[in-house]
């Protein structure tokens, strides 16, 4: 088993600055606060937190189509990688999350760091649809569930960035018997049983 990530390794893995780096400190500073009392990631995670959550999170960046202005993140939680992303500069991030003390993690993690987000605190199917370039969602239901949410988005136009695990060939087959989509696959930096999906083209069968 690999060392944990150090914050420093953080920077030099990513070339973030160390000035945004110390933003996404005070988040994860935040985050193990309220971790006692909401849970809000796997308690495992925290002590590798560098690597699972920021690197896991920072990672789409590289990957996010040129020209992406507004990104919104399905099932934000404890905001990955939506926080992250928008602590990294992408222009516009809406957060949407319906449970309640998580969206009040997630206004003081965006205060302490500075960050800029819309919330929406509703359920996903609640949401109205509005222009975005850009879907993102990490763990939180499988992959025909998050793409039936995020169709209106999709189908308009937007790109997906999906974070998945071992179980990703069983979710893109279960997909498959609803929607076609150009798909293209990208190795994981932070979990070597990861992968991440860029979903583009969807249409129903």
């Amino acid at each position: 088993m690999s060392s944990p990530l150090t914050f420093e390794q953080f920077l030099r893995e990513t070339g973030v600055s160390r000035e945004t780096g110390e933003r996404l400190a005070a988040y994860l500073a935040v985050l193990k606060k309220w971790q006692s009392r909401i849970n809000l990631v796997g308690k495992s995670t925290l002590t590798d937190p560098w690597r699972r959550h920021m690197l896991d999170s920072a990672q789409l960046l590289s990957l996010i189509p040129e020209g992406t202005r507004v990104l919104m993140d399905l099932g934000s939680g404890a905001g990955f990688p939506g926080l992250v992303l928008a602590i990294l500069g992408v222009p516009e991030v809406h957060l949407v999350e319906s449970d309640t003390r998580k969206c009040a993690f997630l206004t003081e993690a965006a205060r302490v760091s500075e960050t800029k987000i819309t919330l929406h605190p509703k359920r996903l199917e609640a949401l109205d649809p509005f222009p975005v370039d850009l879907v993102t969602a990490r763990g939180f239901a499988s992959l025909a569930r998050i793409l039936t949410w995020a169709a209106p988005f999709l189908l308009a136009g937007a790109q997906g960035l999906f974070l998945k695990g071992q179980s990703v060939d069983d979710e893109l087959t279960e997909a498959h018997k609803i929607w076609m989509m150009r798909e293209e696959r990208f190795q994981s930096r932070a979990d070597p049983s990861g992968q991440i999906l860029r979903i583009g083209d969807l249409t129903r069968v």
